[in-house]
C-alpha cells in the first residue's frame, strides 16, 4: 500500500484530507480540487451545504464521467440529449445555433453530487474532516512530505496532491505566483420548481450593458442560473449574507424578463454564492513549476481559470484521470535497480513530471481562451476590445475546440 494524502479545501480553512488509499483508487479523490468544495461534516457529505455549488460545463463526456467510474450515478444528472444535437439560445437576441458536427455533450450537475459519487466509491475510513494544515515540510531523512495540523498531529505520507483551491498552501510551497482577481464577480444559484419549471433543454445568456445573466437545467424541476456583473467594494459584505446576495442579484436584472426575475426570487438560498474571480496568468502556467519532491498540485490549485468557458471543473477531472493513470503506469513497472524505497520515490516523481507534460500545454490553452475572453468583458475601451476580438479568432477561431480535448482513459 502506498500512503497518499490527498488535500482539498473546505470553508474557513478547514481541509478534508483523504489517506492510505490504494494508489488504483487515487483517481477518484483528485477530483473538485477548486475552492468550493466544502468538508465540514464530521461523518458524512452535507448535500445541502455551499458544496452544492454548480458545476457545468461542456466536455468530452466518455473521457470524463465514464472514465471516473460513476456515469450510473451521474446519468440521472443529464440536462441535454444524449444522441441528439441541442440548440443553444446565445446573448441578447436569443438567436438559435446548432453547430453542424455537435459531439460534445453540456451537463449541469451539483458539485456535491459528483463528490458524493466519487466519495461513495472509496473504501471506509480514507476520509478525514476538519483538519487545518499549518504547514508543509520534507523530512531530513526520507525527503518525504510531512504535514503539521493545527492540533499538533503530523501526518507522513509518501505521496501529497494539494487540491485546496484558489488559496492552495501547496502552491505557496512550489513557488508558483499568487492568483489575480479579474474586475468581475459571478453569483451562482439554484431555484427548485416543485411542480416543473416547463423550460426546455437549452443553454440560454442573456447580457444586458455589462450583465450577463445565464440559465440551464438541471433537471424537470432543478435550475441552476449564474449572473456576472462588476464587482463592488460592498461586495465582500454582501457575499456572507445569502439574502443580500439574492437581493443584489435582483436590483442587477431589473428590466430583464419577468420570468428571470422570478427565478432570482425563488432561488435557494441555502445554493447562493457570490465570489470574486481569480485566475492564475497563462504566463505562469506555462512557466510555473507544479512538483517538489512527491509533492504535487491539481485543479484550482494548479490552475484556477475564470468561467467564461465553463472548463475550470473538467479541467480538474482530467486532472485526476491523467495523474492516476501515470502513477498506475509507472507503480506497476518493475524490474528497476536501487533499494525499494529509493526506487518507489523515484518512479512517484516521474509519473508527477509526466503528468506536468501532458497537462501543461493543455491548461496553457485554456488559461489564455478564458483570460482573453475575461480581458474582453472587463475592457472599458474599444480599441482594447478590437484588439482581443482580433486575438481570439486568430488563435481560438474553433470556440468549442477545448470542448473536444480528450484525456484519454485510466
Amino acid at each position: 500500500m502506498v500512503v497518499v494524502v490527498v488535500v482539498v479545501e473546505g470553508s474557513g480553512g478547514k481541509v478534508g484530507i483523504r489517506k492510505k488509499i490504494w494508489l488504483p483508487a487515487a483517481m477518484a479523490v483528485l477530483v473538485g480540487g477548486g475552492g468550493k468544495d466544502e468538508f465540514e461534516d464530521a461523518s458524512k457529505l452535507d448535500l445541502e451545504s455551499r458544496s452544492s455549488v454548480p458545476f457545468a460545463c461542456v466536455f468530452h463526456v466518455p473521457t470524463l464521467i465514464l472514465a471516473c467510474g460513476v456515469h450510473m450515478e451521474l446519468n440521472q444528472q443529464l440536462i441535454f440529449g444524449e444522441d441528439t444535437p441541442q440548440a443553444l439560445q446565445l446573448q441578447v437576441v436569443f438567436q438559435s445555433c446548432t453547430p453542424p458536427e455537435w459531439k460534445e455533450e453540456l451537463r449541469c450537475l451539483k458539485r456535491s453530487d459528483l463528490i458524493q459519487s466519487l466519495a461513495d466509491s472509496l473504501p471506509l475510513d480514507t476520509i478525514r474532516f476538519g483538519c487545518h494544515i499549518l504547514e508543509v515540510k520534507f523530512d531530513p531523512l526520507t525527503s518525504q512530505p510531512l504535514l503539521q495540523l493545527q492540533d499538533g498531529s503530523i501526518i507522513k505520507s509518501k505521496v501529497v496532491i494539494g487540491c485546496d483551491g484558489v488559496n492552495s498552501i501547496f502552491s505557496e510551497l512550489l513557488g508558483l505566483k499568487a492568483t489575480t482577481l479579474f474586475a468581475s464577480g459571478g453569483i451562482r444559484g439554484f431555484t427548485n420548481y416543485p411542480s416543473g419549471h416547463g423550460f426546455s433543454n437549452e443553454f440560454v445568456r442573456i447580457r444586458k450593458n455589462n450583465i450577463l445573466l445565464g440559465r440551464m437545467p438541471v433537471d424537470d424541476n432543478l435550475v441552476h442560473w449564474f449572473l456576472g456583473r462588476p464587482w463592488t467594494p460592498s461586495d465582500s459584505r454582501v457575499s456572507k449574507e445569502p439574502e443580500l446576495i439574492k437581493q443584489t442579484t435582483i436590483e442587477s436584472i431589473m428590466g430583464f424578463p419577468t420570468e428571470y426575475v422570478e427565478m432570482i426570487k425563488k432561488c435557494d438560498l441555502d445554493d447562493l454564492t457570490l465570489t470574486s474571480l481569480r485566475y492564475r496568468a497563462p504566463w505562469d502556467i506555462l512557466l510555473g513549476n507544479f512538483r517538489n519532491g512527491t509533492v504535487i498540485v491539481a485543479g484550482d490549485a494548479m490552475h484556477v481559470m475564470g468561467p467564461y468557458l465553463g472548463q475550470g471543473g473538467s479541467a480538474a477531472i482530467e486532472d485526476a484521470i491523467v495523474l492516476a493513470r501515470n502513477l498506475a503506469q509507472v507503480m506497476c513497472t518493475g524490474g528497476s535497480k536501487g533499494s525499494g524505497k529509493e526506487v518507489s520515490q523515484m518512479r512517484i516523481e516521474t509519473a508527477m513530471d509526466q503528468y506536468v507534460k501532458e497537462r501543461r500545454m493543455r491548461l496553457f490553452m485554456l488559461a489564455t481562451q478564458t483570460y482573453l475572453v475575461g480581458m474582453l468583458v472587463d475592457a472599458s475601451s474599444s480599441v482594447t476590445k478590437l484588439v482581443i476580438i482580433i486575438a481570439l479568432i486568430v488563435f481560438f477561431s474553433d470556440s468549442l475546440r477545448h470542448a473536444r480535448y480528450n484525456c484519454g482513459r485510466l
